[in-house]
């Protein structure tokens, strides 16, 4: 049984699971504090609005609780709360209609700006076509805005891999996808966005 005071990261994940299904509910807590963040953000640059992704990101963890008895330790904690969030936010996304989207550039990730991260992905697109050329601050307002307009299928993709950094495995695990459509995806997800972006730059120009 967690004491009080324990700190989250002397306890595995599975530990935690193990002692809310046996009835300690104050164990989510610590799963909750530990992912809360990473979820909020998945949800955020999925669905496009702060306030909805607050939402989306309570109702996860409220999901996961209720549904906590169906674990069966197949695979880690943090796949399968990503996988109810990240379903939560699609079906949210294909629900809604035009919604006034919050910018991706305004929290900041463990590499600089989550719109930088996803610059470095379509910088070399600039290599490529010489007239494509853009300042960083500006290539990166351009990949926000082409991310804003892909398919559902392809920003979940793109958020998990290019922003979160979860493995092919791991994207597999929270989409329900084999590896080879996660990487098929995630390349045409990509060019998808280095196409979207291209035409935004050379028309600032």
């Amino acid at each position: 049984m967690l004491s009080e005071g324990s700190e989250a990261v002397s306890f595995e994940d599975a530990q935690l699971v193990r002692e809310v299904q046996a009835g300690r509910t104050e164990a989510y807590g610590f799963l909750v504090r530990k992912y809360q963040d990473r979820v909020f953000n998945t949800c955020w640059r999925i669905c496009g609005h702060l306030e909805d992704a607050r939402d989306l990101t309570q109702d996860a963890f409220v999901k996961g609780l209720e549904n906590i008895s169906s674990f069966r330790h197949q695979s880690r904690f943090y796949t399968w709360i990503f996988r109810v969030a990240v379903n939560l936010a699609l079906s949210h996304r294909r629900r809604s209609k035009t919604r006034q989207a919050a910018s991706l550039d305004q929290t900041r990730g463990a590499d600089g700006t989550q719109a930088e991260a996803l610059a470095k992905r379509v910088r070399d697109v600039q290599a490529e076509d010489p007239g494509a050329t853009a300042s960083n601050s500006e290539l990166q307002g351009k990949v926000v805005a082409a991310l804003q307009q892909l398919e559902d299928d392809y920003r979940a993709v793109i958020v998990l891999r290019d922003i979160e950094g979860f493995d092919y495995v791991e994207i597999g695990a929270i989409l329900d996808l084999p590896i080879g459509t996660v990487k098929s995806r995630l390349h045409r997800a990509r060019m998808a966005l280095r196409e979207a972006v291209v035409p935004l730059i050379q028309r600032a120009k």
